[in-house]
């Protein structure tokens, strides 16, 4: 079940909240107005959607907003549970046989769980499981790249723009040196348009991209844990050794703790 990743939403902010209060604190309401300039904001944005058309497919771009909608979202996938499941599994499929196995199909919801455990039951060889599958985990991982990488891209891009528009703006400034009074919107282009190209990139564009790669990488974690599970299913493993070689990808704190466990029910 997906939930609202609230982290996202909340570093967004407080950088926000930062760089207005700076600007507040140090000029008052009438300095922070000084930081919003239309035509700085059309040239940062405008110039980076331009290049990421050139830069991707048109299908692929469709795609950036529901990619993007994954950073804000949380998808809990708790090791623990998936290990217990496989206990379970392995000490059904030792009592009854691997057939067994496809009445608790119906109570998995992962996908990639399922096909791992119809492979075991129609048994296929344990190297071919693991090709199979580690086939499926680069392709997620490829796809997910490609995702990732428009707002790489976009990132990279965001300040190039900002240093853009500062050069548009210092030549117009320099052309008209003999109008004082269009010199200051030509510099606040010449100086915004950096300021709001730096801002996206560091604080919207990488940061996003940076906790796709975070989620990618734990979604890969998960499913190598996965592979090792069906194989012990495979081999009809006992249920103690495939909670023993399972426990080994739990974080360390909760394998303390449930250590301290064991012990104290042992005493």
């Amino acid at each position: 079940m997906k939930k609202i990743d609230m982290l996202t939403p909340i570093g967004i902010l407080i950088g926000i909240s930062m760089v207005v209060f700076g600007v507040i604190s140090s000029g008052g309401m009438s300095g922070f107005l000084a930081f919003i300039d239309v035509p700085s904001i059309l040239i940062v944005l405008g110039g980076v959607f331009g290049t990421l058309c050139v830069s991707f497919p048109l299908k692929q771009l469709k795609n950036m907003g529901k990619v993007g909608k994954q950073a804000f979202q949380s998808k809990e996938i708790n090791v623990e549970e998936i290990v217990g499941t496989f206990v379970h599994l392995s000490e059904k499929a030792r009592r009854e046989g691997l057939l067994s196995l496809e009445v608790e199909l119906e109570q998995i919801d992962d996908s990639f769980v399922k096909k791992g455990i119809l492979l075991a039951i129609d048994g296929v060889e344990p190297e071919m499981i693991r090709e199979l599958l580690e086939a499926e985990i680069a392709a997620v991982e490829e796809r997910h790249a490609r995702g990732r990488s428009m707002f790489e891209k976009a990132g990279d891009y965001a300040p190039a723009w900002g240093m853009i528009g500062t050069l548009v703006g210092l030549v117009l400034m320099l052309k008209s040196l003999n109008t004082p009074s269009s010199l200051g919107p030509n510099m606040a282009i010449a100086l915004l348009t950096t300021f709001y190209g730096a801002l996206l990139s560091n604080l919207f564009f990488q940061p996003i991209a940076a906790k796709l790669a975070g989620k990618t990488e734990h979604e890969l974690f998960v499913k190598e844990v996965i592979i090792e599970g069906v194989i012990g299913l495979q081999a009809g493993q006992n249920s103690r050794f495939v909670q023993a070689k399972l426990k080994v990808f739990a974080p360390v704190e909760k394998r303390k703790l449930e250590e301290k466990r064991e012990h104290v029910r042992e005493a």
